[in-house]
């Protein structure tokens, strides 16, 4: 723990979000080394934040994604009233994200100006959406001193998997990476339909590796299954299909495995970028220049239609072209210009 005053960080509710949220905490660990940076999150994510070193402590919001419970956080940020908070910086956007902080008493509560949040936050910043475009500007921009036009460097997110935490999940599933290149696969999204490039097109791109003598992994959650399942089918049930087997924690260790990753625009494409994979990220209803992966090492790849993107979670027109038409062939072109 630092000897400065602890800053508390009021973190996202989505996966890749919290990922890119890590470039905040590097730049408040430069801003001053001494500082501790705690974050207030939900309980899913703290794999992710006990794989960042800038992270001291991980303090679990109670309450799910959506739900006010102003008794529960009344209670919670009395609680955290005798940490000496000097600072809360609160990415989320929402009215309720910046209840505990004022609750806590913490002197500094910064925060782009949201919902009705105005006697919340007393260091309200104005949003310049065209100067700051990307998400992770945004959340870097909040480090900053008021007023501050111009943003350092943008340290991208890179989470630090433990050799031996690894071992345990490959033993606890009963596997083995072997000297054969591993491709993984993330045919999820949580945010819906529009996300998701076809099991199709990933079974054909599984194919061609197959074919080369690579492994093919398949990751997801509980929900990702019957895409996953199907993936395999139409490879023959030649993957290694590991949707709803694994934890967060697991599946984070078990990536950093991947001699390459092909992802659709989901929490899984951000972690695979900040375990620095070789990562080919497949956008269709969304935007590549508001969340793009992060690492040296990844491509994106759209087509970008006219109808793209239209940030809907289903294709409002009926057909998914931007994902249905887009070809195994040029995912394999990316991958393979990807520096190894």
């Amino acid at each position: 723990m630092g000897s400065a005053s602890p800053i508390l960080v009021v973190g996202p509710s989505w996966a890749g979000d919290m990922v890119m949220a890590q470039s905040l905490f590097k730049a408040l660990k430069r801003r001053d080394p001494e500082a501790s940076v705690e974050v207030l999150a939900p309980g899913w994510s703290k794999p992710l934040l006990a794989r960042m070193p800038e992270v001291d402590a991980a303090i679990e919001m109670p309450l799910g994604h959506g739900r006010l419970g102003l008794a529960e956080r009344w209670r919670l940020g009395h609680s955290l009233r005798n940490r000496g908070y000097s600072q809360a910086i609160l990415l989320p956007n929402s009215l309720k994200s910046a209840l505990v902080p004022f609750w806590a008493r913490i002197p500094l509560r910064t925060g782009w100006i949201g919902e009705l949040r105005y006697g919340l936050l007393n260091d309200a910043r104005r949003l310049d959406k065209q100067r700051w475009r990307m998400t992770v500007q945004r959340f870097v921009a909040l480090a900053q001193p008021a007023g501050e036009r111009e943003l350092p460097e943008i340290e991208p997110p890179a989470l630090q998997v433990d050799p031996a935490e690894r071992q345990r999940a490959l033993q606890a599933l009963g596997l083995k990476k072997g000297e054969r290149p591993l491709l993984a696969l993330c045919p999820g999204a949580e945010f819906g339909p529009s996300k998701r490039w076809p099991e199709a097109h990933y079974a054909e791109l599984a194919n061609h590796y197959l074919s080369q003598g690579w492994q093919v992994w398949l990751f997801g959650a509980d929900k990702d299954q019957p895409a996953c399942a199907e993936i395999d089918r139409l490879s023959d049930g030649a993957c290694v299909d590991l949707a709803g087997r694994t934890t967060l924690a697991q599946a984070v260790d078990l990536l950093s495995l991947a001699d390459a990753v092909v992802s659709n625009d989901s929490g899984l494409m951000h972690v695979a970028a900040a375990l620095d994979r070789r990562l080919v990220a497949v956008y269709g209803s969304t935007d590549p220049g508001f969340t793009p992966p992060l690492n040296s090492r990844s491509k994106v790849v759209r087509l970008g239609l006219d109808c793209s993107p239209c940030f809907q979670r289903e294709c409002p027109k009926g057909h998914l072209d931007c994902l249905n038409r887009l070809p195994v062939e040029s995912v394999i072109d990316a991958l393979e210009a990807l520096p190894r």
